[in-house]
């Protein structure tokens, strides 16, 4: 039975209000890879002003190359744990810059874990020294909470016009296939527990606007031999054998030295 309608003196005199689509402000990327494929070099060439969150320390290691290369040097932001990159990001003094590069991920979020042991005791009171302490699966989503936060951060300086790029290493992982055998793929070295919850790996996937894979070029042979020149390929949609996706493009493109895909991805 229809319920029946409220008297006409209680009915709602709200009406939907209705906008127009805003235009596009930063775009949120993450880019993964082997160690040593170029992440570092490809990520300084995002539009510029580019900060730099060197968390893995590379930047030194890569200046002459990008001075030799006429890339320009990113500015670095002064943070070494996870407190002082929250800080930082807290910070004024942003509105010349352009683009957010964390480099890596993957070390920051070791950032987050060490983090979440000093701050977050246990659910008994006493503090812990491995996140295994926690117990069964706690640890993981105490990580996962602290995490967030990063993102919220980074959310805020997206809506204020800035990109952000989540630099990542890479790793294999199993994908259940519903349609037949599981396959192995590339993707985000981040926390990514077998449960599938407190996933950063896949909660990062969610919120990024662009997951970028950047790969070796490989020819694998009748006998299981790979071989190849040393050139690149960046990712921008799902494959087979690696996580990735794009709201702007599908392409895929050659990276060589110094060549930037940037102006076709973020547009």
């Amino acid at each position: 039975m229809t319920p029946p309608a409220p008297p006409a003196n209680q009915q709602s005199t709200r009406k939907v209000s209705f906008g127009t689509i805003p235009e596009s402000k930063g775009q949120r990327i993450v880019l993964y890879g082997t160690g040593g494929i170029g992440k570092t070099t490809l990520a300084c060439l995002a539009p510029g002003p580019v900060a730099f969150i060197d968390a893995d320390e590379s930047l030194a290691i890569l200046k002459t190359q990008l001075q030799d290369n006429d890339i320009p040097l990113p500015l670095p932001v002064q943070a070494t744990d996870w407190k002082s990159l929250r800080d930082a990001l807290h910070s004024d003094g942003w509105d010349k810059v352009q683009t957010i590069v964390c480099d890596t991920a993957t070390m920051i979020e070791q950032w987050a874990t060490m983090h979440t042991l000093l701050t977050v005791p246990h659910e008994k009171g006493y503090k812990v020294q491995r996140i295994e302490d926690y117990g069964f699966g706690k640890g993981y989503q105490h990580i996962y909470d602290t995490f967030l936060a990063l993102l919220a951060d980074l959310d805020r300086h997206v809506r204020a016009g800035r990109n952000v790029i989540l630099v990542a290493h890479e790793c294999t992982s199993t994908v259940p296939n519903p349609r037949g055998e599981d396959y192995l793929r590339y993707e985000p070295r981040l926390q990514n527990p077998s449960s599938g919850k407190a996933s950063i790996r896949h909660r990062l996937k969610e919120w990024a606007d662009h997951v970028l894979f950047l790969g070796y070029d490989l020819v694998v042979d009748d006998k299981g031999v790979a071989q190849g020149q040393g050139s690149r390929t960046l990712y921008c949609a799902e494959l087979p054998f690696c996580m990735a996706k794009s709201r702007t493009t599908v392409e895929q493109f050659d990276i060589t030295l110094g060549s930037s895909p940037w102006d076709k991805i973020i547009k």
